[in-house]
């Protein structure tokens, strides 16, 4: 389900990076007027995550971690109680970043490998505020490149250009579950943790991503494109695997491409199916959308539940 294909040159938010400093600039500097135009206030809160510093108590609701009960206002009220926490002020992030030959595909307003691009710089300025320190850990399909964590701005800067600049001409299939799995070596204390990726890779990768959500808080960024989910009526049509270079020629009939569209979509329901399963928080991402705008809807969300005092 994998093809390779150019980007046009058109629509909001165009990110056609040629990993130059003037390109790189641009989107730090569209990240930062857009996000801190629509969000205001603290974003330390990416992600209601339950944080360590104790705050205050409120009735409990089916879901809570019992782990939070707070017994001296249970046993004063005889009603169950649990202790909220406040998101701790220095906050170490982590991000696995996969750069695999299927993220060089794109055909709407940008390639999948750019959105992942976007992704990081989206995530570095909305979390390292407060001397948060920022790490990353990009795999190509051939290698894993590790960008240790620094804290501040200029820093956070540092890897996105690290990040954009990461040797990727082996290509292949990056091997998505030793990359998470390398989020937790060596153990860190609880911090976040971010995975970009297209979640395409073989089944394999849902165990290493429930360990990392027991000790993090854990958000899973999943970049796709429009024709990943169906096929044009082109008559015949050629598909490239970017990861083998595999050429295969596709006759698109309403019966194929009926067949391809419920292929597809049972795929997405099983990716999103996983991540909730493993506990970790899905934003979603496409090409063909204002990923800037989803990137606000989301963390507008996770404000919304984070103030009912709620999880994931």
């Amino acid at each position: 389900m994998r093809r390779h294909s150019a980007a046009p040159s058109s629509g909001p938010p165009h990110l056609d990076t040629g990993r130059s400093e003037v390109t790189l600039s641009k989107l730090q500097l569209l990240v930062t007027r857009k996000l801190d135009g629509l969000l205001q206030g603290d974003y330390l809160g990416l992600l209601p995550g339950p944080g360590t510093e104790p705050g205050e108590s409120r009735e409990y609701r089916p879901g809570d971690d019992v782990r939070r009960m707070d017994w001296p206002v249970t046993a004063r009220t005889t009603v169950p109680h649990v202790r909220q926490t406040i998101v701790d002020r220095e906050l170490e992030t982590w991000l696995a970043v996969d750069l695999s030959a299927s993220l060089d595909f794109g055909t709407a307003n940008c390639l999948k490998s750019d959105l992942a691009l976007a992704a990081v710089a989206a995530v570095s300025h909305l979390t390292v505020r407060g001397g948060n320190r920022i790490g990353a850990i990009v795999g190509t399909g051939a290698d894993m490149h590790r960008i240790q964590a620094r804290p501040g701005r200029t820093a956070a800067q540092g890897l996105l250009r690290a990040v954009a600049r990461t040797d990727r001409r082996a290509g292949g299939r990056t091997d998505l579950a030793a990359l998470i799995e390398a989020l937790n070596r060596p153990p860190r204390r609880r911090g976040m943790a971010v995975v970009i990726s297209d979640f395409l890779a073989p089944s394999g990768w849902e165990r290493p991503l429930r360990r990392l959500a027991v000790r993090h808080d854990v958000l899973a960024v999943e970049v796709l494109d429009p024709r990943e989910l169906e096929l044009p009526d082109v008559g015949v049509l050629e598909l490239v695997d970017p990861e083998s270079g595999a050429v295969h020629e596709v006759q698109t009939t309403p019966a194929v491409r009926a067949r391809y569209a419920q292929a597809a979509a049972e795929q997405r329901a099983a990716i999103s199916a996983a991540l909730r399963h493993a506990g970790v928080g899905h934003l979603r991402l496409r090409t063909d959308s204002d990923w800037l705008l989803d990137i606000v809807r989301f963390v507008a969300a996770q404000r919304h539940a984070r103030t009912r005092g709620t999880t994931r």
